[in-house]
């Protein structure tokens, strides 16, 4: 009988040793310890943010400021008040295309009937974005009367820096030109006005604006005039104190 080539015999070895191997792999059975057990998939964390905020509405509203698009700002979601504590989600719905800017931008938040303004709230945001922060109270600050729809403004916790809430056309809305100081406790505001050239939607929707100013660190009740073209001048105090901290 002829004799096999060497290298064929060898061959064959090594196949017949990787059958049993992989046999072996297929009829292996888990074993009874940890290692058998699936492992839960981890919910993968929101952004974590730095926040900042102010009333606005006569304290029916919260402005709550994050960074990011100019054209797609987050909205909240589940909000909830309990112990103290403002609750939320803030979501990213938008289904555009977004801006590649990176800028400051506010997102309402709605604030539950049993907040008392006038007192420090404590606000933790989960969802898209995460983190915490205190809004200080406004002394004397009490919404005790749905919104009117009127123009109002806040101080965030951030020097010189101050949110209006506008109310118009989702379809043409108004953006700040100028922010000046204008007195001792006084600020004067410039809006763009209606385009003339445009259709604008007959809706009333909320339009806030951050901007602003120097000075006037600690002084109180700052009156803000809103100047708009072809509108008698409105006037509204910001509320809260312009570099105030939570005591």
């Amino acid at each position: 009988m002829a004799r096999r080539p060497a290298p064929l015999i060898g061959a064959l070895a090594l196949a017949a040793m990787l059958g049993a191997a992989l046999t072996g792999c297929a009829t292996a059975t888990p074993s009874s310890g940890a290692d058998a057990t699936p492992q839960a998939t981890e919910t993968p964390a929101g952004e974590l943010t730095e926040f900042d905020a102010a009333w606005l509405d006569g304290g029916r509203q919260v402005g709550l400021v994050t960074q990011g698009s100019s054209t797609c700002i987050p909205t909240a979601e589940d909000v909830s008040y309990a112990d103290g504590v403002l609750q939320l989600t803030l979501a990213d719905v938008s289904d555009g295309p977004c801006t590649m800017d990176y800028v400051p931008r506010v997102s309402l938040v709605p604030v539950p009937d049993d907040v008392d303004p006038s007192a420090n709230l404590a606000i933790e945001v989960s969802g898209d974005y995460v983190g915490e922060m205190v809004l200080p109270g406004v002394e004397g600050l009490a919404a005790e009367s749905p919104s009117e729809q009127l123009p109002s403004a806040g101080w965030t916790t951030t020097d010189g820096t101050f949110i209006v809430l506008l109310w118009g056309s989702s379809g043409c809305p108004e953006y700040i030109t100028t922010a000046e100081v204008s007195g001792d406790a006084a600020i004067s505001v410039s809006l763009s006005g209606q385009p003339a050239d445009k259709v604008c939607t007959a809706d009333i929707a909320p339009n806030p604006q951050l901007t602003t100013v120097d000075g006037l660190v600690g002084v109180p009740d700052v009156a803000l005039t809103l100047n708009s073209p072809g509108v008698d001048p409105y006037t509204t105090p910001i509320l809260g104190v312009n570099g105030g901290t939570a005591g």
